[in-house]
């Protein structure tokens, strides 16, 4: 499994609209800080959730969300997170979305020059 797996249930993320998705973010999973254009609201389905804002990844300001915690992201906010166990949220924004990390080397998605 990859550190963490979206399936879409409805909508396109990168097109214009609502769209929905389930992210399945695998144990033991650091998500560096990072934010979104589009503003998203999230449900933990299942897992403790642990998730803070701020520009740096600090342990002290994480904050346990367990299964049924709701929370948003607002656009252009720097947001960061933890597992420890396997852990599902259903997230709703308006697309097209996008993510930014605020350093580009802990973009999984970046590309490397070789």
């Amino acid at each position: 499994m990859r550190e963490v797996e979206a399936t879409v249930l409805k909508g396109d993320p990168s097109k214009p609209g609502l769209y929905t998705i389930l992210l399945r973010i695998a144990p033991n999973t650091r998500i560096q800080p990072h934010c979104h254009d589009d503003d998203r609201i999230a449900t933990v389905v299942s897992g403790t959730w642990y998730f803070g804002y701020g520009d740096t990844f600090d342990d002290s300001d994480l904050k346990a969300l367990p299964p049924g915690s709701f929370y948003t992201e607002p656009p252009g906010v720097n947001h960061f997170g933890l597992t420890r166990e396997e852990v599902l949220i259903q997230m709703t924004g308006t697309g097209p979305s996008s993510t930014r990390y605020v350093d580009p080397k802990h973009d999984p998605g970046r590309t490397t020059e070789t």
